[in-house]
């Protein structure tokens, strides 16, 4: 298996430091707000790779943080006249409900900072100690980057070139300009905690820090994130861990790639940011969780009305196969799965194994139309693959009908449309049925006649033509 190591800036061997185990951690998120687009896209990405790693056999643990005290959550809390507790857990519960209808399997433990504390103010007790940390005139801890000599090996940036060309803020109580805070000091009425310098609360990037080698140990194998993270947080993890333990802090670091909106960057600025339920309000999850599939886990994903048009073309192709069929497993040709093995030990590349299972579900058609006896396996092999990428978990008669998308009219509508339209054909009066079909048709509704009756589906490009 090749997994791109953005340390290393290559594909390289993954090999777990403990044979059939695998530890990984991914930076979660910071709960002040609904969580966004680009949320998302690490969420399906990291939960892709843990399903594809358990189904190689491996032992997978995945932790996922939560950054519950924070700056950001300080502010919300006080502009929504609201506690932060209350805050934070309607957040937590909210991006709950998200990764669920985003079919994301929870992590196997999910950390939060508060719960933490103790072992943030040991971590940074061992930096003073060792002289990579020293407490400031004013209360606040801050960590000394120029003493860790990899200092910028993540991002391949060399620490003069850093200064030179960074927006630093002044601040009379750092010994340099680079160096970041690893406790600040609690403004009156804000929330603390305890430590050996004052009452104060954590820095954001000694919470991952802690609580991944709390979680996982000194040195785990994975560790994952957005790709905003790089720098400087996981620069600083990196720095603070390596400095506490004197041990490297991780094999293989890996980063999603960025969502961006008709190609421009998401920003509330541009007034192009949305919400994860923003966007199912009115596409299918299962639509917006292969878009986030289609695309290399590495590479920018584009959010717009086309590119969520194709995901629903490209799933009804699957779901059009599946339909009518009763999945059995049984013998199968083992060209598929191989291909798709191979696509996926490939850092892992979903583009290349979901082209096998387009080449699957064109057998799978084929089988049904010969009538074959290997169709119940085809379609069994065919779900089992696109399980693993978290897909074709839908009835697909429902999800051919619309799914999780918004109808133009209701359901009961439509059947009667479609009650009025045979009632008219049956009268001969063929100028009112074939007004009822264009109607329907008008409104993105599509009527297929067979022998059997009138059955209808979304309109969209893989219906078209038809």
């Amino acid at each position: 298996m090749q997994i791109y190591n953005t340390l290393t800036r290559r594909k390289q061997e993954f090999v777990p430091l403990e044979t059939g185990k695998i530890q990984m951690y991914v930076c979660g998120m910071t709960v002040y707000d609904y969580c966004h687009l680009g949320h998302a896209r690490v969420m399906v990405a990291f939960d892709v790779i843990t399903r594809y790693l358990r189904a190689r056999g491996y032992d997978v643990t995945y932790v996922r943080n939560i950054t519950d005290i924070d700056d950001k959550i300080l502010r919300r809390a006080e502009e929504n006249g609201e506690s932060i507790t209350s805050l934070t857990e309607r957040m937590i519960a909210a991006m709950h409900e998200d990764e669920d209808r985003l079919m994301v399997l929870r992590p196997d433990q999910e950390p939060r900072a508060t719960g933490h504390v103790s072992d943030i103010v040991a971590m940074i007790e061992t930096l003073v100690a060792k002289g990579y940390a020293y407490a400031a005139d004013n209360g606040d801890v801050y960590y000394r980057v120029r003493k860790f000599t990899d200092y910028g090996k993540l991002n391949n940036r060399d620490l003069d070139e850093m200064r030179a060309g960074a927006r630093v803020e002044v601040d009379e109580h750092k010994e340099d300009p680079l160096d970041f805070v690893l406790w600040k000091t609690a403004k009156p009425g804000e929330a603390s905690w305890s430590s050996p310098w004052g009452e104060g609360r954590p820095g954001w990037h000694i919470e991952c820090s802690a609580m991944s080698t709390r979680c996982l140990g000194e040195t785990f194998d994975i560790h994952g994130g957005g790709p905003d993270l790089t720098f400087p947080h996981h620069e600083n993890e990196i720095a603070q861990s390596e400095a506490a333990t004197d041990k490297p802090y991780v094999n293989t670091w890996m980063h999603a790639g960025a969502v961006r909106v008709n190609q421009e960057k998401m920003s509330k600025s541009l007034g192009n940011f949305f919400t994860i339920r923003d966007v199912l309000e009115v596409h299918d999850p299962e639509v917006v969780r292969y878009l986030l599939v289609a695309s290399h886990y590495r590479s920018p994903i584009n959010y717009a009305p086309d590119s969520l048009s194709e995901a629903r073309k490209s799933l009804e192709r699957f779901y059009t196969a599946l339909e009518g069929v009763v999945p059995q497993e049984g013998e199968v040709d083992q060209r598929f799965d191989q291909r798709f093995v191979a696509a996926m030990d490939d850092d892992f590349n979903t583009p290349v194994a979901l082209a096998a299972l387009f080449d699957l579900a064109r057998e799978l058609n084929r089988a049904k139309q010969e009538a074959s006896e290997w169709t119940p396996a085809l379609a069994f092999e065919l779900k089992r693959l696109g399980g693993i990428l978290g897909l074709f978990s839908q009835d697909p008669s429902t999800f051919l009908k619309g799914g999780g998308e918004a109808l133009p009219i209701s359901e009961v509508e439509i059947e009667m449309r479609i009650a009025e339209r045979a009632a008219a054909k049956k009268a001969k009066d063929f100028a009112t049925a074939d007004r009822i079909r264009d109607e329907l048709a008008e409104l993105g509704i599509v009527l297929k006649d067979s022998r059997e009756g009138t059955t209808w589906v979304v309109d969209t490009p893989a219906t078209q033509g038809e």
